[in-house]
């Protein structure tokens, strides 16, 4: 090819990039996609209000914190600080936040582009575009007011910074800059601790130590020093602050909450790495098996001059190691979700592009035609999943729907309608619905203060639930109320969440609160009317 037609071709897949980038920024009211391997998610019907609920509230009725609910903030306060910024001026709603996430989507973009192409050919970077922008299941988490884009981002300037360190006039300052880098990963999403080795890998090995990671030279060490100092002073002065206003049970109970139940036989941890391990397979059915075939090709050939040279790589070496600390994170904790495997794809297709081009570029200096042959078949296969996720992810984009939008429209619009004592609403996806229609709600499944004392304390009006009643929660109502079915409104296609039901809640006559003597409060009273189900499995 000549100079100017390697130019043009190089432009046009350029512009077919940011094509798909824009689309991101389409319809974003709109649900996440139906009907999708990913549909059991929670984050679309609660993550979204959840971690921006200080913003919202601060907004809509002054105050950030409400007292013994669910207020992730002191915990992980980048995204609400952020979204507070943004709805000066664009006031509350969800198309913001949105925006919010998937511009930094697009940075992801920009910023993987530079950390590759440190020492990697422009193709291979523009490769790993391509397969980020045209992910159906990238494009359906990006597009969600969630925290993992920003905790990408972050991450991914980390390691910019990182593997540029022996380069810099300054790499101290620059190694300042990443501790703090880091302690924004670790103040976005608490899980950013798992990608520690990644960000140490990536600054040890851009000194040329990679394959004797164990004798770093001076300046690593230094560099190293200088961002562990960094993070720790940066993230023990944001502790200070939480201690000091009084908000550390806050803090610790986002840890609580994530804490879930370990079976009893000894060896759950294979089965919960298996199932993690597993759910690389959400992210795609090609590119993951692909990237792992190609760094298994990459362990194998660790004593030819490529093998070494890749494995030694800061980035392909930061890379593995990122998406091995999501996974043993998932392990550790023993509830995969869809959503954390958006840290898992981005950095499996890092891994996938640099080792297919190490393969190609081994073959220029090798008698192995196999070499070649491996390189570019990964690279074929990649092209093919690129061209089916695309058509998947337009398909995607052009058949929006907006069932939970209008179901919380609709909602809001009946509490309106029928007054009953405080409009206040609780609902485990009540701060998602706050968000769009800016309704007054509580949530009912977490909160620092006793449920039961919570609805002494607020006195809420409304409760609604997905589908069916959960007998704790039922229970918990029970104390001060009586309940009323009056409407329910259809929404996403999960089969145990499509259906979003509203309940009203009596007070007890007199103000009289039950007492709950053992399971008795679990079930349907006389003087409830409800014909939904009570089911444990539901909530």
């Amino acid at each position: 090819m000549s100079v100017s037609l390697k130019r043009l071709a190089e432009a046009a897949w350029i512009l077919f990039i940011a094509a798909f980038a824009l689309v991101h920024f389409a319809h974003l009211s709109a649900d996440f996609p139906n009907h999708t391997p990913w549909f059991m998610d929670w984050a679309k019907y609660t993550d979204e209000g959840w971690y921006g609920n200080a913003a919202v509230r601060a907004h809509l009725f002054g105050n950030w914190y409400m007292t013994g609910d669910f207020n992730p903030a002191p915990a992980v306060p980048v995204w609400p600080f952020l979204e507070w910024l943004l709805f000066f001026f664009t006031g509350v709603n969800i198309e913001a936040a949105r925006a919010l996430a998937v511009s930094f989507f697009v940075i992801n973009l920009l910023l993987s582009y530079t950390l590759l192409r440190v020492r990697g050919a422009r193709w291979m970077a523009l490769l790993a575009l391509t397969l980020i922008a045209t992910s159906p299941f990238l494009y359906a988490f990006s597009r969600l007011a969630i925290l993992e884009p920003m905790l990408v981002a972050f991450f991914l300037a980390a390691l910019n910074l990182a593997v540029r360190l022996p380069r810099l006039k300054r790499p101290i300052i620059a190694s300042i800059g990443i501790g703090l880098l880091y302690t924004l990963m670790l103040l976005s999403k608490t899980s950013a601790a798992f990608l520690l080795p990644a960000l140490g890998w990536a600054i040890l090995a851009s000194f040329g130590r990679g394959a004797k990671w164990w004798k770093p030279s001076q300046a690593a060490i230094r560099c190293t020093i200088a961002t562990g100092l960094a993070a720790a002073v940066s993230f023990g002065l944001w502790m200070a602050i939480v201690i000091a206003s009084g908000l550390l049970t806050d803090y610790r109970y986002l840890f609580f909450i994530n804490k879930y139940i370990k079976p009893k036989e000894f060896y759950w941890p294979l089965v919960s790495l298996w199932w993690s391990f597993h759910g690389g397979l959400w992210v795609d059915h090609i590119l993951i098996p692909l990237a792992g075939v190609v760094f298994l090709i990459a362990l194998a050939a660790w004593r030819t001059n490529w093998g070494r040279k890749l494995l030694a790589e800061p980035v392909f070496g930061a890379s593995v190691l990122a998406a091995a600390g999501y996974i043993l994170f998932m392990t550790y904790q023993n509830h995969p979700q869809p959503r954390y495997f958006t840290v898992v794809g981005v950095f499996s297709i890092f891994v996938l592009v640099q080792g297919a081009e190490a393969l190609v570029n081994a073959s220029k200096s090798s008698s192995h035609r196999w070499v070649l042959w491996l390189g570019s078949s990964a690279i074929a296969v990649a092209a093919l999943a690129a061209g089916s996720n695309a058509a998947t992810t337009l398909t995607y984009a052009t058949h929006p729907e907006y069932t939970w939008v209008t179901a919380a429209q609709n909602l809001t619009q009946y509490v309106n309608e029928h007054p009953n004592g405080k409009r206040l609403v609780v609902s485990i996806s009540g701060d998602e619905m706050t968000m769009i229609t800016h309704l007054p709600t509580m949530c009912d499944d977490f909160g620092t203060m006793d449920f039961s004392d919570r609805l002494g304390k607020y006195q809420p009006g409304w409760w609604a639930g997905w589908n069916s009643l959960d007998p704790g929660t039922l229970e918990d109502l029970h104390t001060h109320y009586s309940l009323e079915q009056v409407a329910s409104f259809p929404a996403f296609d999960d089969p145990d969440r499509n259906v979003l039901v509203l309940f009203k809640l009596h007070p007890l006559p007199g103000g009289k609160i039950r007492e709950n003597i053992g399971l008795s409060l679990r079930v349907k009273l006389p003087d409830d009317k409800f014909t939904v189900s009570v089911d444990a499995e539901d909530e």
